[in-house]
């Protein structure tokens, strides 16, 4: 609905045309009504109109004066005027100041005016509807030069050197071209770039509004830089390099780069970290930015919102990271039966600071991970009464998309303490709480000598009472869910250390090696020693 404001000194003539035009009607709002040129300016600068009703002469400011003010404000503004000045003077200067229509009040019939306003408001409508037809295509044409700028990047990536040398210097439909001058590459990340892009309607909207603040801050800063998307949170700066001992090359970019840190953080909430390849001509690019994408580790272990040159030589490790991996799992253990919940926080922190370290490749510390989730899922299944929710392919899946160390303690705390509400939900709503107290209890305990009676007398339960009940509720008795639990327990110990078998007998409780190796044997079909070095060569 567009906006109407009347002016006129003459209240009779005001009320007249308030109470004969049928404003609602016409689908126009009458937003305002002043006796004086300067009232209706103040209220205006609040709240401008889109059709200004005025007559001519009035006291502090006339019409034509008003109207030539508003229009100052608002270029596209409608204006019609009522006078009693029929003088050539008048209607002359209302004529430089595109008024729609001229109208004497001694012969003013409404339905002249009513036509009038229906005239204006639909010129008004096809105005906006051409307007939003040059915008739209105005963002279609925006859209499609930075998918050409894109492509372009991409085709300098993946060209075969042969064929770059010439095409690379060549105009293209995105406006831009290389020139032939030395380039710092810059790869760009978007931190947490998941929950950033789902609150924009779509990727391209999020990336686009992205593109359009970096962009910006380059005109600011009157700098010839070109920002390319490239895949889901990475993009890439091309940064024009001044080949002089006078300029500070890295530096004027480190400050380039903060001032779209700041920017993007103030205007879309974003956070975004950079790596900086060295300077190159446009024949070398190639070999820069490949590098870039290759920093996989570097970029695992950044932190966020950082500005970093790439390291030139991978750090190398020295530990064995799956040798720590069986006191992750009995610490990991500890805290989900005994419900610490707590101490999750400070498990995950102190593992992933180990890894960070000792710089593991991104891929062992993911595999080591999900080995850890793998095994505890086993393990609470273990219980029988605790229904696991993980989908360990789902999980597999999120793995392997962290880039970053920090994204991933951040989901596996979420994680683990989804597990252990879970366990705790089972362990409380439970019919049978005494039965899975049990289970809980010589998990915990796997490797000590058990008895029925030490476990009964911890649930405050007759011996015998128990053992039928165990019997009942798992399938199997109590002495033979210990036996199967002390050989899973076994397995782990064999794949997990380098304890001798003597040692792996000795831990879970057995005095006896032959009955353990007999015990192991009837279990798997094989006997420990084979068993570990049947994993061996199939770990090779």
């Amino acid at each position: 609905m567009y906006k109407v404001m009347l002016v006129d000194d003459d209240y009779p003539a005001l009320e007249f045309l308030t109470e004969m035009i049928e404003w609602e009607s016409l689908d126009l709002e009458l937003q305002s009504t002043h006796e004086n040129g300067a009232s209706a300016l103040a209220y205006a600068l609040e709240d401008m109109p889109d059709i200004l009703i005025t007559d001519i002469g009035m006291p502090k400011m006339d019409g034509l004066e008003l109207t030539e003010k508003m229009k100052e404000q608002k270029a596209d503004l409608q204006v019609a005027i009522l006078s009693c000045h029929s003088e050539f003077q008048y209607a002359q200067k209302a004529l430089k100041l595109d008024v729609q229509d001229y109208l004497l009040k001694d012969t003013l019939d409404p339905e002249d005016l009513t036509r009038l306003l229906l005239t204006i408001k639909k010129k008004l409508e096809t105005e906006h509807q051409s307007s939003l037809k040059q915008v739209k295509l105005q963002h279609v044409v925006n859209k499609s030069k930075h998918l050409a700028k894109d492509k372009f990047f991409r085709e300098l990536i993946y060209q075969s050197p042969q064929t770059k040398h010439d095409w690379c210097y060549r105009d293209n439909f995105s406006g831009f071209k290389l020139e032939k001058r030395f380039y710092i590459p810059i790869l760009c990340f978007l931190e947490n770039y998941k929950s950033q892009k789902s609150t924009y309607a779509s990727e391209d909207t999020f990336q686009f509004a992205v593109q359009n603040v970096v962009e910006e801050i380059f005109e600011n800063c009157h700098i010839k830089a070109t920002h390319f998307n490239f895949e889901r949170n990475k993009s890439f700066i091309l940064y024009p390099y001044q080949d002089s001992l006078k300029m500070d090359n890295y530096g004027d970019v480190v400050g380039v780069l903060t001032k779209i840190q700041d920017a993007l953080n103030s205007y879309l909430n974003v956070s975004v970290s950079f790596l900086l390849g060295d300077h190159r001509d446009p024949e070398e690019l190639q070999f820069e930015i490949t590098n870039l994408l290759a920093a996989k580790r570097q970029r695992f272990y950044m932190k966020n919102c950082v500005i970093l040159k790439i390291n030139d030589v991978e750090e190398q490790y020295s530990k064995d990271l799956f040798a720590y991996y069986d006191e992750a799992t009995v610490e990991l253990r500890n805290l989900i039966f005994q419900k610490q919940v707590n101490h999750i926080d400070p498990f995950v922190t102190k593992w992933l600071q180990f890894m960070k370290e000792n710089a593991f490749p991104p891929e062992l510390v993911k595999e080591w991970v999900l080995k850890l989730l793998l095994e505890l899922k086993v393990k609470l299944k273990a219980l029988q009464y605790f229904q696991s929710s993980f989908n360990m392919e789902i999980i597999h899946q999120e793995i392997l998309s962290m880039e970053t160390i920090h994204e991933l303690r951040i989901w596996l705390i979420d994680c683990l303490k989804s597990a252990l509400n879970l366990a705790n939900e089972a362990l409380y709503s439970s019919k049978n709480k005494e039965i899975l107290e049990a289970c809980v209890y010589v998990s915990m305990n796997i490797e000590k000598k058990l008895c029925l009676d030490e476990v009964a007398n911890h649930l405050f339960l007759n011996s015998s009472y128990f053992s039928r009940l165990f019997k009942k509720e798992v399938g199997k008795t109590f002495v033979d869910y210990v036996k199967t639990m002390k050989m899973e327990r076994a397995k782990e110990l064999l794949d997990q250390t380098a304890d001798s078998v003597g040692k792996v007998c000795e831990r879970l409780g057995y005095d006896n090696q032959s009955y353990f190796i007999k015990l192991f044997k009837n279990y798997t079909g094989i006997t420990p020693s084979d068993y570990r070095g049947n994993n061996v060569c199939h770990s090779k």
